[in-house]
């Protein structure tokens, strides 16, 4: 099956080997583009339709998901076929696991500079963030409401290690050519797949307005942010996809106030690379970089994220985190850097 539309949302050849036996069925292909509850829309190669994703679909994936691929049987959701990666967090009403977003390449984690990035809560949403299987990123707004705009960013850079950190004004645009070439897959000319991003962050971050302009148009609502506490009031309301004319497919989320994990072993060990690194000169191998003797970690490191580190990688073993965080680094060089 090798149709624009599809190719546009990022059907590939992997997709046509899984949707194989579906379309011997006769069923039809197509990506989510929005979920609530138990309906979902979906975009196939004749348009958006709206679609019942029953409770048998939920208890097998959770329920799906924008950036989902799925099998439609007229209006009903009759399969999800496997995700490449899972943005994943804790359901703020529940002990389960909340999928926000499917088959994402690059999770773009949305700070404005305006108050100064919480650092702990960006360090924690990079964790979520590089667990999904996706490689994370970091976009910085309002850079022209930051008086210390270098060391702001030398902060951030230093508690987002692997992570490229981009800077976005908002309001000129500025800054928004280099996530776009990041998206489509021409940062280094390459000219690969079309790749789709999520945003993550709180209200107020400015994921709205990165959104209308990495589509050259007015598609996502903005608002203002409350002159008290600079946070900002939700404008979007849901999780939604857009394809993206110049290359690639965003998905916009609302505003998160909090980001709870959920089981984010190798996206910790990603997330805290430096810590990691320099790991491999304890003398012990399960160290918790406490009290332990011997430690190289101790000392080394601002003591508040290596208090953030010791929470979030509580009841994980340090050294299968690191393994898994060497192979997601060897995939994201291989698919990402190249």
């Amino acid at each position: 099956m090798n149709d624009p539309v599809l190719s546009r949302l990022g059907w590939d050849s992997r997709l046509s080997r899984l949707f194989a036996p579906h379309e011997r069925a006769g069923l039809v292909p197509g990506r989510v583009v929005q979920s609530s509850r138990e309906r979902v829309r979906v975009a196939t190669a004749s348009g958006e339709r709206a679609a019942f994703a029953g409770a048998a679909l939920v208890n097998e994936r959770g329920r799906p998901a924008p950036g989902d691929w799925v099998a439609l049987d007229g209006e009903r959701v009759a399969a999800v076929l496997e995700r490449t990666s899972a943005l994943v967090r804790r359901d703020p009403g529940r002990p389960v696991a909340q999928v926000l977003a499917a088959n994402v390449d690059l999770v773009l984690v949305v700070a404005a500079l305006d108050p100064a990035v919480n650092l702990r809560r960006l360090e924690r949403t990079l964790a979520v963030a590089w667990d999904s299987g996706a490689v994370a990123a970091v976009v910085l707004t309002k850079p022209d409401r930051c008086p210390d705009l270098a060391e702001q960013v030398a902060l951030v850079r230093s508690a987002a290690p692997g992570a490229d950190v981009f800077v976005v004004n908002g309001l000129t645009g500025e800054g928004t050519a280099a996530v776009a070439a990041a998206l489509s897959g021409d940062a280094t000319g390459g000219g690969v797949a079309v790749r789709t991003a999520v945003l993550v962050g709180p209200s107020g971050a400015g994921k709205s307005t990165l959104t209308n302009w990495l589509a050259g148009s007015e598609v996502a609502a903005t608002g203002d942010v409350r002159d008290g506490d600079r946070k900002g009031r939700h404008t979007t309301s849901d999780r939604h996809m857009l394809v993206l004319d110049n290359g690639g497919v965003i998905i916009d989320t609302p505003g998160l106030r909090a980001l709870a994990v959920w089981e984010v072993d190798q996206g910790v060990a990603a997330a805290f690379a430096d810590i990691d690194e320099l790991a491999a000169g304890c003398r012990f191998r399960d160290c918790r970089h406490a009290a332990e003797p011997g430690c190289a970690v101790v000392g080394q490191v601002d003591e508040d994220r290596l208090r953030n580190w010791r929470h979030l990688s509580a009841g994980v073993d340090p050294a299968e985190a690191r393994r898994r965080a060497r192979i997601l680094g060897k995939s994201y060089r291989r698919h990402f850097k190249n």
